[in-house]
């Protein structure tokens, strides 16, 4: 064989077997658990074919048109292609609206665009993240302590959930806006499970003389679909990560307003948006290199999917089944923040029952149910939280029913039980806690019972008669 066709040719599970065995455990392990991560999602067939393509070769600085290198010819109709498709998707006017599809993911596309409208030090408001917000929207401790980049780098007021009722409190959030007179307001969460009102938001932000943000990342597939409110109505940038309930692979787009803006009082007449060169020099050059451009090509195939009638009938799907779940969990008198959910996910408080959500993530792990820890407003600790998320889109995408959900619901009473007993007779330290997940007769039976419930559900993105390991 000539060196070219043996380093260049030659299949993966001869080239590496170590790596080629441990995707094909992975593949095995999504098969036969059941996904609950909120923000997770299984992608294609045709995406991953994307994703794995000769598209990862090419660089491409730049915008189409406009490149640093060349032989850009076909990686500019494909960057083309899907900036068209990610308007058309979200029924956006291009003259009205324009796309830089090039981030790498949501948490640099939501920088990029932050690094375009904003200076150093000035001052944001975004939802705090033991309220269902997201760290790159400003967040630091109670402490103090600056968490994220974007708390380093802009001054951050968060607004919050009322901590009765779990609904974000807009009178609050107005009435710190006027006081703090932010330039920017970012809308949107990481653990929300109610619509977002977008119009009260415009407002608070017209009054205050702020730019709105939406960061759309969790509930792009519902916007798309229309199953949940639009944020394009009322923001002047929307961003979004692609993996999530899009479907896609993982990248990130962030859409902006351009042409002429609306009649303001002390504007000019003829005043335009100037989001677009901002935005495209903030992703590069100011912190990215080359795009993607696999990323971007697998995103211009999700987007097409998403056109799909099926992909509004599983929008539905995500929705009825996190209500299901919700209705289930509530019926064995757990308590869900907002008493229930208007999009693809549940934010279960674990604190009237004596429970961390570190405990119940750690006890589903061992079962092959996979869920997250997640803080609940009034937590004060990270890294043992309250709560834990749970969410809809990935196991809709392996073609579940309510029904289903009903006896994902059943696995999880089961579990939680599990766990209450386990910290009985261990004790409430983790260390104490995790010798009670050791040759576990209950926890043993758990997870066979939940392997073969995953196991009769095709997988998405690979045939499971095709795997290494089938059982």
């Amino acid at each position: 064989m000539d060196p070219v066709n043996e380093w260049g040719n030659t299949p993966l599970n001869v080239v590496d077997e170590e790596i080629y065995n441990l995707i094909e455990k992975e593949k095995r392990r999504q098969s036969h658990g059941i996904e609950l991560i909120a923000s997770e999602n299984f992608t294609s067939f045709a995406v991953i074919q994307a994703l794995g393509s000769p598209l990862t070769n090419k660089y491409s600085e730049g915008m189409p048109g406009n490149r640093y290198y060349g032989g850009n010819e076909f990686i500019d109709e494909i960057e083309n292609l899907c900036r068209s498709r990610a308007l058309q998707v979200y029924r956006l006017d291009p003259t009205k609206w324009g796309v830089n599809v090039q981030p790498y993911s949501g948490s640099p596309a939501n920088f990029a665009a932050y690094t375009a409208i904003l200076n150093p030090h000035d001052r944001i408001m975004g939802l705090d993240l033991p309220s269902g917000g997201h760290l790159t929207h400003g967040y630091y401790t109670s402490g103090g302590k600056k968490i994220s980049a974007t708390s380093i780098y802009f001054e951050s007021l968060p607004y919050k959930v009322d901590f009765s009722t779990g609904y974000i409190d807009y009178d609050k959030l107005e009435e710190k806006a006027l006081d703090f007179r932010p330039k920017l307001i970012i809308c949107g969460g990481s653990a929300y499970p109610r619509d977002w009102e977008y119009a009260k938001l415009r407002s608070v932000a017209d009054k205050c003389g702020a730019m709105l943000l939406c960061d759309m990342a969790h509930i792009s597939g519902l916007v798309a679909a229309q199953e949940a409110a639009n944020p394009f109505s009322y923001c002047d940038i929307v961003t979004t990560t692609t993996h999530k309930s899009l479907r896609g692979p993982r990248a990130g787009m962030i859409f902006y307003r351009k042409g002429p803006k609306p009649e303001k009082k002390g504007q000019a007449a003829d005043a335009v948006y100037d989001y677009e060169d901002r935005i495209n020099f903030a992703v590069f050059p100011s912190l990215q290199g080359g795009p993607h451009n696999h990323q971007i090509g697998a995103l211009a195939v999700a987007l097409k999917q998403a056109m799909s009638p099926g992909f509004k009938a599983y929008a539905k799907q995500v929705k009825a089944n996190a209500v299901a779940l919700g209705k289930y969990l509530m019926s064995k008198d757990y308590k869900l923040v907002t008493e229930g959910t208007d999009n693809h996910l549940v934010l279960w408080d674990l604190r009237p029952l004596g429970l961390t959500g570190n405990k119940v993530e750690k006890l589903c792990d061992v079962c092959n149910i996979t869920v997250n820890k997640n803080a609940v407003f009034g937590d004060s600790s990270a890294l043992a939280p309250g709560g834990v998320r749970i969410g809809t889109p990935a196991m809709t995408s392996r073609g579940l029913v309510e029904k289903d959900f009903e006896q994902i619901g059943e696995f999880l009473h089961r579990s939680v039980t599990l766990t209450l007993k386990i910290q009985n007779e261990h004790g409430k330290l983790l260390k104490d806690f995790n010798k009670g997940l050791v040759n576990n007769e209950e926890l043993a039976q758990l997870k066979e019972d939940v392997e073969k419930f995953s196991a009769s559900f095709d997988m998405p993105g690979f045939l499971m008669s095709e795997m290494k390991y089938k059982d």
